[in-house]
């Protein structure tokens, strides 16, 4: 018997990966229900980020950090062209992944903690100059500009697009009510923050994060959590789920 076989898990992003997380999911016996509570919307500010990324392209910029998938979605919907002089910088394996599908290059990945923190702890002490531009979400917590600025580096944020909520769906939110929905797996502060706001899990209902800091702000909102991936990858999650599941037994 597999440890989650036949529970209702609520994966909490479409698209591809919330396809990917669904079909682990059912390779572990469980029943995935996708139900987006986040989507990704245009900045507020365009004239902003098409003047950063122009002075990008431009060679201004001595490092270009990038945190997740859905940055890299703004650059390739702008035609951006990282100049040869530029350094990349992605946060974790699966931004740097989908950094490499885009066609840009990686210059550097931390290698234990695929964080913003880990990120700042990681980097090399030798490369501590020049300008640095992050694109993110309008949301992002400021540990990554702070940190790198503690570095040393002179680095500008641009909002390349906003985090928004999306509605669950009333039949979606009654199965977490009732306990149906067994487990949620939590992707971000945001999702962390979404679930809280409009969802009502019981406590028997497994929080799963996909990592510290996740589980951190997940806290922060107000769940209990009961699993965390040891890495940023949706096969972590997933084994982290069934570990806890596991030790129910």
């Amino acid at each position: 018997m597999r440890p989650i076989e036949g529970w209702r898990v609520l994966v909490p992003r479409g698209g591809k990966w919330g396809d990917d997380v669904a079909a682990i999911l059912r390779g572990k016996g469980a029943v995935p229900v996708i139900a987006p509570l986040i989507n990704f919307a245009s900045t507020e500010h365009p004239e902003r980020l098409g003047a950063a990324l122009g002075e990008l392209q431009s060679g201004a910029y001595d490092w270009l950090v990038v945190t997740s998938a859905t940055t890299v979605d703004v650059l390739v919907s702008q035609g951006v062209q990282v100049p040869g002089a530029t350094r990349v910088a992605a946060v974790g394996e699966t931004t740097a992944a989908a950094l490499g599908l885009a066609g840009y290059r990686v210059d550097f990945v931390p290698q234990g903690d695929n964080s913003a923190r880990g990120l700042v702890k990681e980097w090399p002490t030798s490369d501590i100059r020049g300008r640095v531009l992050i694109p993110q979400s309008d949301i992002a917590e400021p540990t990554l500009v702070a940190g790198l600025e503690q570095l040393g580096f002179a680095v500008e944020f641009i909002s390349a697009y906003r985090t928004v909520g999306v509605p669950v769906d009333d039949a979606v939110r009654a199965e977490v009510a009732d306990g149906a929905i067994r487990a949620v797996l939590v992707t971000s502060g945001s999702v962390a923050r979404q679930v809280a706001a409009q969802l009502d899990p019981p406590h028997s209902t497994v929080i799963a994060c996909i990592g510290p800091r996740t589980a951190f702000d997940a806290r922060a909102a107000g769940l209990t959590v009961y699993a965390i991936a040891e890495t940023r990858s949706a096969e972590s999650l997933v084994d982290a789920l069934v570990e806890y599941a596991g030790s129910l037994a």
